[in-house]
């Protein structure tokens, strides 16, 4: 049976990625055989996804969503290589891995892009974007050490920069817990990939992991292609169909996202746009510092508020927004100087 609310909320991410949500969607079975599915199949979809033809704005760059859609997860694997620290110990000092099944069929959304990025920076700036747009939906924490958020690029290289046409290959980077760890793998394979055009050669589709020890993708299986999984429609569900008023009301659960809701700080507030995007980097942190404005009044301005936030930090989680207006205007108090009576001390000195 699906899961209804996981289901919504794929749509509720699309929408939020400017995709277009077709009427009629269906469930697919992906056919392949690998340690991390047991039971030799996954359910996703192929042909008709969720969400279709989106887009987001990242610094300037558009970079086109092709499609949002959802699939049941797999087996987590955790590889363990010889002469590695671990809390599992090998006799023999081997190479091994373990397969951990605790979050095998959990509803997973996966989010594919067309091929927009030219640079390792580019997309860890995108994942920062999009990470930051599923908080505001408040549909996931996105927190990659938990799992929550997994990082797969496909990478390819083509040597003519005149030509169109994309390379006949491509390699997924598995493995990728972090942003930091993303723009590493990507640069390490972009270089690997290169060294290979340049001896007249073409990288094999593979799908590699990131071996943080090492600082380098390591192969792990070899890449099939679409036709390989052996895609038929899943017959133990039926296809979904959608009404408009299903879609409107999507959108209206829709809040103010994170490039609004900059604007708006701007304009409303006053703000310069550095300040503006630290307290719209986090919702919580968006909200917080509104309720704080409301609370103050007319005691203090926004650009205080805000200057106070950025700077001293407080621990918001602990503080309720009256205390931390009581808390600036203490803190003025004490570091208020009268400069008449400075410049009388001077004089004396």
């Amino acid at each position: 049976v699906p899961n209804q609310q996981a289901i919504e909320w794929c749509i509720i991410i699309g929408l939020a990625l400017n995709c277009d949500i077709p009427l009629f969607s269906k469930l697919d079975r992906k056919n392949y055989f690998y340690p991390d599915l047991s039971k030799g199949y996954q359910i996703s979809q192929y042909d008709r996804p969720f969400c279709v033809n989106g887009s987001i704005d990242v610094n300037g760059k558009k970079i086109r969503i092709r499609r949002v859609h959802m699939e049941e997860d797999t087996a987590k694997l955790i590889h363990q290589f010889g002469n590695q620290k671990s809390k599992i110990k090998n006799q023999n000092d081997e190479s091994y891995s373990l397969i951990d099944f605790n979050r095998s069929g959990v509803p997973l959304v996966e989010i594919v892009t067309e091929p927009d990025f030219d640079n390792a920076k580019d997309v860890k700036e995108y994942l920062q974007k999009l990470q930051q747009i599923v908080r505001y939906l408040q549909v996931s924490d996105a927190d990659m050490e938990k799992g929550q958020m997994r990082l797969e690029p496909n990478i390819s290289i083509s040597l003519n920069p005149n030509s169109d046409e994309l390379p006949k290959y491509k390699v997924e980077v598995k493995n990728i817990n972090s942003f930091g760890f993303v723009e590493k793998a990507i640069n390490f394979e972009l270089e690997r990939q290169i060294e290979i055009l340049k001896k007249a050669d073409v990288p094999i589709q593979e799908t590699r992991g990131w071996d943080e020890n090492l600082q380098k993708t390591v192969s792990q299986r070899v890449k099939e292609e679409a036709n390989d999984y052996r895609y038929f429609p899943e017959p133990d569900i039926p296809p979904i169909r959608w009404m408009e008023s299903q879609i409107s009301n999507f959108k209206s659960q829709i809040p103010e996202l994170p490039d609004a809701k900059l604007k708006r700080f701007m304009k409303q507030y006053r703000l310069s746009e550095y300040d503006a995007q630290i307290l719209t980097k986090d919702n919580v942190l968006a909200y917080y510092f509104e309720e704080a404005v409301k609370a103050a009044g007319e005691k203090l301005t926004s650009k205080q508020i805000a200057n106070y936030i950025i700077n001293k930090k407080p621990d918001i989680s602990n503080t309720l927004p009256a205390e931390l207006i009581q808390n600036i205007i203490a803190s003025a108090k004490i570091t208020h100087v009268d400069e008449s009576k400075l410049n009388e001390v001077i004089e004396k000195v």
